[in-house]
Parts: structure tokens; sequence; C-alpha cells
């Protein structure tokens, strides 16, 4: 492979991977400029990771890292695994100030760097509840005691700081760590593995980094360490929570703790990638199919139940007590994005676009000091919502939106490194030109030996509208092909090359034009944005006879506030009905709404009955009664910013 590729800024390098069609970009290569998601960005950077400081340090997160380093006494506080939160982060940080310094935030990362480096143990062990309250039992509980997970994201972090800003401080205690955590583990020495996956993948991005084999192959290890049956599983769930139900190799179904199953998902793909073994890719492939086709929600969510935060069985989708946690849709974006580097194949970037959109977005609210961790599909009132995996832990003030922090906040910095990291999963490049997965406003600045350096910008008001404008600013003399997503959720399309329409090769869902380029060349791509319907598959029980609203990638919702007089349990559509969609400045930061006809069916009989449950009329033939009502719905993403009522997703049809 020819690519050129010093300072790879993401976070994932697979520039010399053994196998993967599409490659990531070097760094910088992808900046976006304004719009949607640099608007998110801006929130991100400004107040996000600066909120995220002052919490780790009023939750006590930076407390125990200090009692670790002798910088500060006092027993842990909070969770074993509290150190994984500074970690993501400490990740979230490095890649934004390797987007644009930021001096508040250089010195908040240098000041957590310090205090790391000096928690850490002559012979290379981090774990600040360990060192502070049980140095006896290092290493003694993989089931729950996460030291080699929250090890995987502090590598992570180490390697977000060398390749972002090529800051090898923290790369150093990783390394450290890593080669004690080699010392102790291994053939011949300690077996067993994590409880909660992320080693595996942080290892392998550390070998990526260093070139250092040895961190593959402890990676390798810990992968074939899986599915003994050994872990003890958390209340009705197994070994399957812990993902020790089944070897890695033969595993054909998503299981258990969804966030344990997607970290593992990620790194078998990515283990694939660097050893092209066929075994590891099919196992990856299976997973992925049983997800999307029986276990999956709408917005890209994984995970039905409170039970173990686990998969449910096929066609076990909840709405109202679905659990849908952020860090498992954040870890299906992972997995996904590994997908598609492996094969180009667009059902890959098509789920991230599905999950960036919704299951993730819905998160962060609007404020940028507010995150959901649980994000359901349908909310009967605010006044019984469970918004953190440990409510009787929370504050017991009265719940009226987003949570500022969570007892356990893996959420919030895991979105938080997301978006400061987004623009590196918009774009890869192979040796004949450059792809583009994702749509917005952004510039691309690449060289490689195969067709030299090119510059290009991209305009869109993606995802409210379908246009997507590109600009060539510079291309050598060779021929190169560029190729775009023709999104899942897309029926029709055009496509214009200098203002004259063209027809360009489809493959692996890529509309694809080569040819030799030159500065101010035009593509201008335009995907017919309507809104739509979707029905369930008639097996999901909890919503048979309901439909969603889509407009775009961007999925809709109904919330109180928009129909203050209505009872959305109420409610019913015509999905034949006309839907219009209207641009509101002034609304939750600028949105497109939707609005179409309800109806309200007469319930009066059935309050006179005064019954939950009556016999069958059998000459129910007469049209049904009620009122039309006109409905406005908003962006999924958006809801639970103007406090907590009744929120609904999926909405029964008339004809049923």
């Amino acid at each position: 492979m020819s690519i050129i590729t010093q300072n790879i800024s993401g976070p994932v390098d697979n520039t010399q991977s053994i196998v993967s069609k599409l490659k990531v970009l070097s760094n910088g290569s992808i900046h976006i400029k304004d719009g949607f998601w640099a608007h998110r960005q801006e929130i991100n950077r400004c107040i996000s990771l600066k909120h995220g400081y002052a919490m780790l340090n009023k939750a006590g997160n930076l407390h125990n890292l200090k009692a670790a380093a002798r910088m500060g006494s006092g027993e842990h506080l909070g969770r074993n695994f509290s150190d994984e939160t500074v970690y993501k982060w400490l990740e979230g940080v490095a890649w934004e100030i390797g987007r644009e310094p930021d001096r508040e935030l250089q010195q908040m990362a240098d000041e957590v760097i310090t205090i790391i480096a000096k928690a850490q143990f002559p012979d290379g062990y981090l774990n600040s509840y360990y060192q502070v309250m049980e140095p006896e039992n290092r290493w003694k509980d993989l089931d729950f005691g996460h030291e080699l997970y929250c090890a995987g994201h502090f590598i992570q972090a180490a390697v977000a700081f060398k390749r972002a800003v090529d800051d090898g401080r923290l790369l150093q205690v990783a390394v450290r760590l890593a080669d004690h955590i080699e010392s102790v583990f291994g053939p011949g020495k300690k077996e067993g593995t994590s409880g909660h996956p992320c080693i595996e993948m942080a290892l392998l991005e550390l070998f990526r980094t260093t070139g250092h084999k040895r961190y593959l192959t402890l990676a390798q290890f810990f992968l074939d360490q899986r599915g003994k049956k050994k872990m003890k599983g958390m209340g009705a769930n197994g070994p399957e929570y812990h993902q020790d139900h089944v070897p890695v190799r033969g595993a054909k179904e998503v299981a258990g703790h969804a966030v344990r199953q997607a970290y593992l998902a990620t790194a078998i793909a990515d283990a694939y990638m660097e050893t092209g073994e066929t075994a590891m890719l099919e196992t990856a492939q299976r997973l992925w199919n049983d997800m999307v086709h029986g276990k999956m929600y709408i917005t890209g969510g994984i995970g039905a139940r409170y039970d173990g935060e686990s998969f449910g069985e096929d066609y076990e989708l909840p709405t109202d007590q679905c659990y849908c946690e952020t860090c498992a849709a954040i870890g299906n974006f992972f997995w996904n994005w590994r997908m598609l580097l492996i094969s180009g194949e667009s059902r890959y970037a098509d789920l991230m676009e599905k999950l960036i959109y919704n299951g993730i977005l819905s998160s962060p609210g609007l404020n940028g000091t507010s995150y959901f961790y649980v994000n359901p599909l349908m909310l009967r009132s605010g006044q019984y919502v469970r918004l953190s995996t440990n409510p009787s832990e929370e504050s017991d003030a009265p719940i009226s939106g987003r949570p500022e922090w969570h007892s356990v906040a893996c959420c919030p910095p895991n979105v938080m490194r997301l978006l400061s990291s987004l623009q590196a999963y918009f774009v890869t490049q192979d040796t004949r030109g450059i792809q583009i997965h994702q749509y917005g406003n952004f510039n691309i600045s690449t060289t490689t030996e195969d067709f030299g350096s090119i510059a290009l910008t991209a305009q869109s008001e993606y995802p409210w509208h379908g246009s997507v404008n590109i600009r060539i600013l510079n291309s050598d003399e060779q021929p190169w092909k560029l190729s775009l997503r023709i999104p899942g959720w897309c029926r029709n399309y055009t496509v214009k090359v200098d203002g004259r329409l063209e027809e360009p090769k489809l493959n692996n869902g890529y509309a694809s034009i080569q040819r030799s380029w030159k500065a101010g060349d035009t593509v201008e791509i335009k995907f017919i944005m309507h809104p739509v319907t979707l029905e369930p598959d008639p097996r999901i029980d909890a919503i048979r006879g309901c439909i969603a609203l889509q407009h775009g990638p961007v999925l809709y919702c109904l919330e109180g506030s928009d129909q203050p007089s209505i009872n959305l349990l109420d409610v019913k559509v015509d999905p034949s009905s006309k839907i219009t969609s209207h641009w509101r400045e002034e609304l939750l930061e600028g949105i497109t709404t939707l609005e179409l006809d309800g109806y309200l069916p007469e319930r009066l009989d059935w309050q006179q009955e005064e019954t939950l449950f009556r016999p069958v009329k059998r000459d129910n033939k007469k049209p049904l009664s009620g009122k039309k009502v006109t409905l406005t719905a908003i962006p999924y993403f958006a809801w639970g910013n103007r406090g907590l009522n009744s929120m609904r997703v999926w909405i029964p049809r008339t004809d049923c």
C-alpha cells in the first residue's frame, strides 16, 4: 500500500493493516468548517469538555487519581472503574486540541497528565481504586475489577495525544502499563481477561502506534480467553454478560451486555485487519447480521433490557422500557467504522449515519452540559423515567431533563471524545481515490503516492436538505476516483459534474466518478429528501400496527411540548396522510419539523365502562368517531430539551 501515513490523527490507524479496502486519512486532512456538525463540535469544545473537567472534580474522579499519586488523601470515591471517565475525557481533549489549540483545555490536560504520571506505580501498574483501597487484590477480580477495562481507555487516551498533538507523555505511561500487563497475563502466566472488553481494541491500537507486535499478541491472547464460562455474570445474566459464554470464533448472535458486546465486536474486526484471520471476519459479520435483523432499534440503539443492560431475544424491542445506552450506540458506531474500512460497503456507513444523528445525538442536551444515559423511544410522562443506570444514586431533585452527570458517568465523556474526533469518520482513501461517507460542510486535503495531492471543499445544509456541492481546490494530473455514498434512506438522486448531468457507476452503495480533476471542477449530488413513514416488522410486538416518521437521515418523534392539550397515548395517524416539512429557525436551535394530521378516537364508552379490558364488540363496523388534530413532530435527537413530559417515536395507525 502506498498511502503516506505520517501523523495519523484519528482513533483508528489501519494504514499498515494487512487487510482493509479503505484507509484512514492523515493528520489534519479533514476539517469540519461550519454547519450542523461544526456547531456541535463548538459546543463540545467550548462548553462540554470544560463542564466534564468540573464534573470530574466534583464527583471525585480526579481526587482518586491524586490519592493514588500521593498528591492528596482520603478514601476512593465512587466506583472502582472511576478512572475510565477521566481517560475518555482526556481522549476527547486530545482530539479537540489537535483540531485547534485551546489554552484552557491544554492546562486542564497538563494537570491531569501530571497526576496520572505520578500515580503510576514503579512496576507500571495504574488503577486508583486498587492502589488506594485494595493493593493486595490487584488482578484478582477480573469479572468486576475493571482494571483491564480502565487500562484500555487509558491506552486509547495516550494514543490520541500522540496522534493528535504529538505529545508522548501519556504514551510512555501507557507502554509501561501495557508491559506490566504483559508480565502478568499470557501463556504460562495468569489466564483470564477483562469482564468488560476494551483492552483488546486498545492494545491493537497501541500495536498500530508503536509497531511492537507483542501488543498484538497480547490482544489476541485476551480475545482467545473468552468463552470459557468462568465469569459470574449479573442478575439473570450468566457469562454472556461478560462475553464469556462462547469463544469469539464460534459466536453466532449478539448477546449479553450491549456495550461489552459492541466493544468486543470492534476488537474482533480490528484483529481481522491486523491478522487476516478469516474466522474473525466471519464472526464480526455473523454478529452484525444478527443485530441488524432482529436486535437493533430504529435509532441504531442496542440493548433492549434494563436487566444487565443487555440484548433481548429477536424482535424484543420495547419502546418505553428499552435501554439503548449511549455507550452502546457509540460502541456500535466504532464497530461499524471498522467494518466499513474492511469492506468498503455503504451499509456500515448508513448505520453510522443512523447512529450519529439519532441513537447518539439524542444523548447530549443542546446546552452541552447534560446527557441521557438511557435513550427510550417512548415516555408516558416525565414523572416516572429512569435516566441513569443507577437511579437510586442520583440526585433527589425532581427530574426536569437530562442530568448534568451520572453516578456511573461513562456516557458523557464517550460523547465528548466522539464529537471531538468526528471528522475522522467522514472520508477515507484507497489507491484509486477518496470516498466520502458522511455529509456536511468540510474541507479535505490529502496526499498519496498514487495520485498526488488533492484538496476539495464540500458544502451542504445536510441533514435538513439533500444537496451536497463539492468543489475541487487542487488536484495533480493523475486521474482519480471520487466516490460518494448514496444514503440508504435515499430512493432518488441526481449527480452533476461541472453543471452537466452524469450517470456515475454504482459500487457497494457509492456513486463513483473517475477523471483527471482540476481546480475549479464541481460535483453536485442531490439526494431527493421527502418525509417518509416507516413500519416495523410485525414480529416486533411492542410496535405492531405503528409507524415512525423520518426526514432524510433524521428520525422524528412527537413530544408533549408541541401538543400540550393532547395525550399522546390517544393519538393515531393515517399512514397515507400528507406530511409537510417546515424549517423553524427559532425552535431548538433551528430544526426542520414535520406536520401531519392525527386522529383522537372517541374514548367515552371506555370511560363509562371503567375497565381496562372488555369483550370484543362484533358490530364494530361503524366509522371511527373522534376528531382530527394537527401533530408536530421534532427530530428525536432534540427531545427532552424543554423539560420532560411525554414523547413517542412509534405512533399507532388508524387502520390497525
